[in-house]
């Protein structure tokens, strides 16, 4: 019985996820480059950030150590990849942004609810869900976390690297765009999105569940449209650099 709800849980996201991947392409999300006033009040971008990933954190580490689960070391290495990212967006990486950019509530509240059910679902399969054996110390022999693990951390890598170069580009107090033209950037115009993406294929394919892969899809439910978005506005605004670099939006060579 459980199961067939959380079953329909999933089902539910799978068909959210692909409207919300419609709707982007007409009405983008409101924060950063594209902040709107007409997605209603907005506060610190710090705050914002951690206030909406910190459910993420407090989620799995509850189901973390509440629930009981066969050969805890390979599950808990598992979810170390999930909490490694979480613990570096809602601790580390608001702490380090510069400028006086705000977020609207009303994108914080969404963000908290999808990463409150994101995080139920990735921990409820790894820790009830998951066939007893199916992660076994073998599976650190597995192909699948093999090369989710390398996918994974060359993800992270080029996410925070994408990250750090766009905030080198602003001195403290500047709330103004540049152009960025180094690193995946001089391929994409979206490359922190590129390597969010690559990150969370690798987890999908080392838990091999159907939850990292629902995440995968929301993932890209929600950064390719958001990529397109981007690509204009660089388009409109750096029309010289854009002209001269000719980035894809998150795919390199692709899209």
């Amino acid at each position: 019985m459980l199961y067939s709800v959380y079953c329909t849980v999933e089902i539910t996201m799978l068909a959210l996820g692909l409207m919300c991947f419609i709707a982007l392409y007409f009405i983008p999300a409101g924060y950063g480059k594209l902040i709107n006033k007409k997605w209603g009040f907005s506060f610190n971008n710090k705050a914002a950030w951690m206030l909406m990933e910190c459910p993420t954190l407090i989620v799995m580490i509850s189901l973390l150590s509440i629930l009981d689960y066969a050969h805890k070391p390979v599950r808990i290495v598992l979810v170390s990849f999930f909490l490694a990212h979480y613990i570096q967006r809602t601790l580390i990486f608001p702490m380090l942004l510069k400028g006086n950019s705000k977020m609207p509530l009303s994108i914080v509240s969404m963000g908290m609810l999808f990463n409150m059910v994101n995080a139920f679902l990735i921990g409820l399969w790894i820790f009830y869900f998951s066939p007893a054996e199916m992660y076994s110390v073998r599976w650190f022999a597995d192909p699948r976390f093999i090369l989710g693990a390398i996918l994974f951390c060359a993800g992270m890598f080029i996410n925070i690297q994408s990250d750090s170069y766009i905030r080198s580009l602003r001195l403290n107090g500047d709330s103004k765009h540049y152009y960025p033209c180094k690193g995946m950037y001089r391929y994409v115009t979206s490359a922190n999105y590129f390597g969010e993406l690559v990150e969370w294929l690798g987890f999908a394919v080392l838990t091999w569940s159907s939850a990292g892969f629902l995440f995968l899809f929301w993932t890209a439910c929600n950064l390719v449209p958001r990529s397109h978005a981007l690509y204009k506005k660089y388009a409109q605004d750096f029309p010289d650099e854009f002209a001269r670099y000719k980035p894809k939006r998150i795919i390199p060579f692709v899209y």
